[in-house]
């Protein structure tokens, strides 16, 4: 069961349509694009199933969370420093620590973070998590694309993943990167 006594919900808009929030006492719990009008499906777990009760509002993580996200849009913040927790397995926690460890404006790979994470061969896990990864944005799975530099799934869509990477420079600077390799090898 979770230490939390409550958990506020808070609905925030961005330029790339409505997300929610929700924080307890101990930081930021799940932040997600809206699903049509109706709140994200994942507010009602592990929350609710704790007998943790859920309340709209706010409360500092979320205020802060509100901030940070207009300067992140508006390109003045490229690292995130609301307290977040997430609840997941130790594989998904350590997944989730090393794609938040991806500087904005770059991309990684599953495959490249699975073997970051001593488990070569274990992209499809390490995208699995990816998927689960309750903190969209904070906790960028945005970042991580295929080995071919394709863009793979993102739960707010893959227009959302483009318009993240875009808004971060990214798209170009993975294009580069891939173009520098390619030029290595052809010189080798």
């Amino acid at each position: 069961m979770t230490s939390h006594s409550r958990m506020i919900v808070r609905q925030l808009a961005t330029p790339l349509g409505p997300m929610v929030a929700v924080a307890g006492e101990r930081g930021l719990c799940l932040l997600e694009f809206a699903r049509g009008t109706r709140p994200a499906v994942r507010i009602r777990h592990p929350h609710e199933r704790d007998g943790v009760p859920l309340v709209r509002g706010t409360n500092a993580h979320l205020d802060l969370l509100a901030r940070e996200l207009r300067a992140y849009f508006a390109g003045r913040l490229r690292k995130f420093h609301v307290r977040l927790a997430p609840e997941g397995t130790p594989f998904q926690l350590a997944v989730w620590r090393r794609v938040r460890a991806i500087r904005y404006g770059r991309v990684s790979t599953y495959g490249r973070v699975a073997r970051e994470l001593r488990r070569p061969g274990a992209q499809r896990a390490v995208g699995r998590a990816n998927g689960d990864n309750p903190l969209s944005i904070v906790i960028p799975c945005h970042r991580l694309v295929g080995a071919d530099g394709a863009l793979r799934g993102y739960g707010g869509g893959l227009w959302r993943k483009r318009r993240l990477l875009e808004l971060e420079g990214a798209i170009a600077t993975a294009s580069r990167e891939r173009g520098a390799r390619a030029r290595r090898s052809r010189s080798a």
